[in-house]
């Protein structure tokens, strides 16, 4: 296997492999372009997303700033919506559905790192380079989904359809269809169900 190739099946990989570097500085310079941009530049800004972001199914707003680290890794559903700060380390498949809304400062993160520092500790390959033992695990977010801000999924979380992530939330674990779920770690705290539609909110109206 390549190197690439087992970054993605969630080996132990060498993120210090050419190729993969080379992947990673090209996301980079694009993600530094469209971050130097301004919002009403939208023909400038769609150019950039074509190229760091293809695999889309329709437009997408991205506040900005933004970080991707390959940004190939990800796809997106229809109508996605990111405000300020978003970052994805997507050394691993991140899949967004249809209608997404992702608040301020918010981060999806594939990498996984030893817990032993012994393992963390960067050695040397036969050439001379250094090697520091990572992988990765995919993450999932359904149709219809909000996190709000300051939240981070982290590798091999699945998120259901229609959930809503409390602000502040540390996703470590799988989140069911229509669930709002919150904290750190984020757990379940209750079903999302017809009293919580807004025209029950009569105080807004």
């Amino acid at each position: 296997m390549t190197e690439l190739e087992k970054m993605l099946a969630g080996k132990i990989y060498d993120a210090g492999h050419p190729k993969l570097v080379a992947l990673r500085v090209k996301a980079h310079n694009l993600c530094k372009k469209y971050n130097d941009t301004f919002e009403d530049e939208t023909e400038k800004r769609a150019a950039i997303l074509d190229e760091l972001l293809p695999d889309k199914k329709g437009p997408l707003f991205l506040q900005g700033p933004i970080f991707f680290d390959y940004g190939i890794f990800t796809s997106f559903g229809k109508n996605f919506y990111a405000n300020y700060n978003f970052c994805v380390l997507d050394c691993n498949r991140i899949t967004i559905g249809d209608d997404v809304m992702i608040g301020t400062n918010c981060s999806l993160i594939a990498p996984v790192h030893p817990m032993r520092y012994q393992d963390r500790t960067r050695t040397h390959k036969e050439d001379g380079t250094r090697f520091a033992p990572e992988f990765s695990r995919p993450v999932v977010i359904g149709d219809n989904c909000w996190l709000a801000s300051n939240v981070t999924v982290t590798g091999g979380v699945h998120i259901g359809n229609g959930c809503v992530i409390g602000a502040g939330s540390v996703v470590v674990n799988d989140i069911p269809d229509n669930s709002f779920a919150a904290g750190v770690p984020c757990r379940r705290i209750r079903e999302i169900t017809g009293l919580d539609a807004i025209q029950q909110k009569k105080e807004l109206w």
